[in-house]
């Protein structure tokens, strides 16, 4: 019998294949949806695991702690927001097993405490976060999924040791970085993107907004710089993953951009905003304040966990993490996140 795909080239195949999992969610602020053919580094990466029989690892360096604007979030630890967007990691990867026998796993690159004093939170929270992260992806049995943080490289060294030992060690100049903000749209993009939200998250300043604004504008340079450092740290660590990132990202470029859930913009992410549950069972997310004037509070375990819009069915429809039909298989690994909130 003869085989219709050359044995060489199956990895390239199936790597399409699973890539093509991702696009459906790929965060970007290019208007046309590119192809698999768009994305060659990812492409690469995923068929060398494939070609090894060996498990896909993506790394996501993300969720980092709340937002400490309380317009935005609903308290220092994770909510619906991060359970839902969790699952959908999780279901992504079951999904991509049905593909690729050995599978895949995503590890969340918690971050927070690598600029966690530029943002104005402290690192208790910070520690919290990342440790309400592994217990919900423990009792979830979210087994796709492991977090890995300042902690796993460095120990219980104090925070300001950490940081500064990642900035001296990995992060870009500051004039290295200033060029490429003048010459690079995307990286222009970012740093705008990072200065409003310092400007959002500010709380007490009693300058002028003009200062406030030149002040974030210095401390965005300094994320940059950190989360910068950050990435080379991972690269170091988990050389031949492919590398996922919360920000937008155009076509081509090393990291992939993914969306955990609908927003109104490509910015926003769960640790950014409070999960608002439609009546049809979508989700999206939005500041606190915009999502409190359109729903309900909900509680779970006890803490604030998400809103529901008045007109949501008592019988708790399956959840879905973006507005779009869901396969079966995501609306099995989504449902019932939202049946045992009260």
């Amino acid at each position: 019998m003869l085989l219709t795909t050359a044995p060489d080239t199956l990895p390239e195949t199936t790597a399409t294949r699973i890539l093509n999992l991702l696009l459906p969610h790929h965060r970007t602020t290019d208007q046309d949806r590119a192809p698999a053919e768009a994305f060659p580094c990812q492409l690469r990466r995923i068929a060398d695991f494939v070609r090894e029989d060996a498990p896909v690892v993506l790394t996501l360096p993300g969720f980092p702690c709340k937002s400490p604007n309380p317009a935005k979030t609903l308290g220092h630890l994770p909510d619906m927001g991060e359970r839902l967007s969790l699952a959908f990691l999780d279901t992504l990867c079951t999904q991509i097993e049905r593909i690729h026998a050995p599978g895949a796993r995503v590890v969340i690159c918690s971050d927070g405490h690598v600029f966690g004093d530029l943002i104005s939170v402290p690192d208790h929270h910070i520690d919290a976060y990342a440790d309400e992260l592994r217990a919900l992806i423990r009792e979830s049995d979210l087994s796709h999924l492991s977090v890995f943080d300042l902690r796993d490289v460095l120990g219980d060294l104090p925070h300001d040791t950490k940081r500064a030992h990642v900035h001296d060690r990995y992060a870009p100049t500051l004039d290295v970085l200033r060029a490429e903000v003048r010459t690079d749209a995307p990286t222009l993009a970012l740093y705008r993107g990072i200065t409003r939200f310092l400007v959002e998250d500010t709380a007490g300043f009693s300058g002028t907004r003009s200062a406030l604004q030149r002040e974030c504008r210095s401390r965005a340079y300094g994320v940059i710089q950190r989360s910068r450092a950050w990435g080379e740290l991972i690269a170091e660590h988990h050389p031949r993953a492919v590398r996922l990132s919360i920000h937008p990202q155009p076509a081509g470029a090393p990291k992939f951009g993914i969306r955990l859930l609908d927003a109104p913009d490509a910015w926003t992410t769960p640790w950014h905003s409070a999960a608002l549950r439609e009546p049809d069972g979508t989700w999206t997310l939005m500041p606190r304040a915009g999502a409190q004037r359109l729903g309900r509070l909900v509680h779970r375990d006890g803490r604030p966990s998400h809103f529901e819009r008045p007109g949501t069915d008592d019988h708790r429809s399956a959840a879905t993490s973006r507005r779009y039909a869901p396969s079966r298989s995501t609306a099995d690994g989504l449902r019932g996140l939202s049946t045992r909130s009260t």
